[in-house]
């Protein structure tokens, strides 16, 4: 099984990357492969609504959100890290997710995702929800730990400090664990959930 793990923050030495490791300890411990993709210094731009990967089967804009989407295709598992800039994601990162959802051309339902953000004091469960979202509307169950999943540092590396975040990271791990081989245990024996022909409306019709 595998794991992609997908780094919003522009810094080598992060906050984000703390928490990103410390679940990959727990991942490798359990024999799930991880790969992490350090986003944030990206230069990337965002959706344009012009509807080519309708026709195209990927974005038009043919840099790392297709990369990414490669790979989250092979992928039992999505985890999004993100510093907090103004009580939201990094801009970049959005950029990114807007694309990468919007315009993938497989079915990510019962792929397990995962949020986690960091902050030097506020904004991480507005940051933490954000993220979520992309889950959420696209079948994807979403893991949880014990908490709202985010770590407090300032400075690089000082999540690390932060004893209770960090347990979070491998509590949300072991979940996240758990959910995924127990999806594939019931993919295995039941088959994915049956879904319906998609219904579109909107507030004028």
């Amino acid at each position: 099984m595998k794991v992609l793990m997908i780094n919003g923050s522009p810094r080598k030495e992060s906050n984000a990357q703390v928490m990103l490791d410390e679940m990959t300890g727990v991942f490798e411990q359990e024999g799930i492969e991880v790969e992490c993709i350090c986003v944030g210094k990206e230069i990337v731009r965002g959706c344009v609504a012009c509807g080519g990967c309708g026709k195209l089967g990927k974005c038009v804009h043919d840099d790392i959100v297709n990369e990414i989407a490669a790979k989250l295709e092979q992928a039992d598992g999505l985890v999004v890290a993100s510093p907090v800039y103004y009580a939201s994601a990094n801009g970049t990162l959005i950029s990114i997710l807007d694309r990468l959802f919007f315009s993938a051309s497989f079915d990510m339902t019962m792929k397990v995702g995962a949020a986690v953000a960091c902050a030097r004091r506020g904004g991480i469960t507005a940051t933490w929800d954000e993220l979520n979202k992309y889950f959420g509307i696209s079948g994807m169950p979403i893991a949880t730990g014990q908490y709202w999943n985010g770590a407090h540092g300032r400075l690089g590396g000082e999540a690390s400090q932060d004893a209770e975040g960090m347990q979070q990271m491998r509590t949300l791990a072991r979940n996240m664990v758990f959910l995924m081989k127990s999806i594939a245990l019931g993919r295995e024996q039941y088959g994915l959930p049956e879904r319906e022909p998609g219904v579109m409306t909107n507030f004028i019709r």
